[in-house]
């Protein structure tokens, strides 16, 4: 499904692709074999829509964009190559999981070499407060991805610390995307600082819908399991909130749920969350942040990049996939 807001760059992201392409060189074929695999699966590419968007929004003339968006691209696939070894995940884009198909050790391993990959590309294009931003966003990610971890099978996690997870986890490289480029631009101070939070508000929203699509999704459209968090044991905010307020009978299957995990009761779930207004306010909340992220960029100049930027927070909180 080709998504409008690609269209204003859609020279740039063909250069990408390319580019991603010639990068997955090895001299070890099995990594060229599960990293075009990897690549044929597609995904929605915002992380690295977003640093082309963010660097011809701020006014960028090189070229440098264009590798600053397949770094982006490949430590976000090294995030879910390992992501789904820990989850045990068997699906992702709708095909099954490189764990599935090759094994936990390749996943891992293959995983590693596009997040070393990714590092070399940056070594390249020598800007020193990008590589930062980058390396700051990784550290960042895995400290999201072990609180995360800790909570698993946890019913008694706040709301505070879910946010705190899901900025850590998800928003960051959203958020490092958009400021990595802003900064590869030269921007000045107030429109790095704008991107930059244009980033993390539209990450918070990702992944605030991302967990209600977990209860009212479609696997097709999704093209992983629906019901995967609650399988993994994953206190996201709709169960948060439906504990909270729920009554005692609500708050205990959803105790019983999480410490159990599973699907075998995903319909009653379902309908405990809806019922208890948890897939709603987690709804709502990612509106606001959507409206945050627009509001955060009215500084930047008019143009069909900014525009295509608001056009994608629109699309973080109205998409079925």
């Amino acid at each position: 499904m080709k998504l409008p807001f690609f269209a204003v760059v859609e020279q740039d992201f063909s250069a990408v692709n390319q580019l991603i392409l010639d990068s997955l060189s090895s001299h070890v074929p099995l990594v060229e074999e599960i990293s075009e695999y990897l690549i044929d699966a597609g995904g929605k590419r915002l992380r690295p829509l977003l640093v082309l968007l963010s660097a011809n929004a701020s006014r960028y003339q090189g070229r440098q964009h264009i590798a600053l968006a397949a770094i982006i691209e490949f430590l976000h696939t090294a995030m879910l190559l390992h992501d789904d070894v820990v989850d045990a995940s068997e699906l992702r884009r709708g095909r099954k999981t490189v764990n599935a198909t090759w094994g936990n050790p390749a996943s891992v391993l293959v995983g590693d070499f596009l997040h070393s990959r990714a590092f070399e590309m940056m070594v390249k294009i020598g800007n020193l407060e990008v590589m930062e931003i980058l390396s700051h966003a990784t550290n960042t990610i895995a400290e999201g991805e072990v609180q995360q971890l800790t909570n698993i099978r946890n019913p008694d996690i706040s709301e505070t610390s879910y946010m705190q997870v899901i900025s850590r986890k998800t928003a960051m490289l959203f958020e490092a995307a958009s400021h990595s480029a802003a900064v590869l631009a030269n921007a000045n101070t107030e429109e790095r600082q704008a991107l930059k939070q244009f980033g993390l508000h539209i990450g918070l929203a990702f992944q605030l819908v991302d967990d209600v699509l977990d209860y009212r999704g479609d696997t097709a459209d999704l093209g992983k399991n629906v019901g995967d968090d609650l399988a993994e044991g994953k206190m996201t905010l709709p169960l948060i909130i439906a504990r909270a307020r729920g009554n005692q009978a609500q708050s205990d299957f959803v105790k019983h749920a999480i410490m159990s995990g599973g699907v075998e009761n995903l319909d009653d779930m379902v309908k405990v969350v809806t019922d208890t207004g948890g897939l709603d306010y987690t709804q709502q909340l990612a509106l606001e942040q959507t409206a945050a992220a627009s509001a955060s960029i009215e500084c930047l100049q008019d143009s069909p990049y900014k525009s295509a930027l608001q056009a994608l927070a629109s699309f973080s909180t109205s998409r079925s996939f």
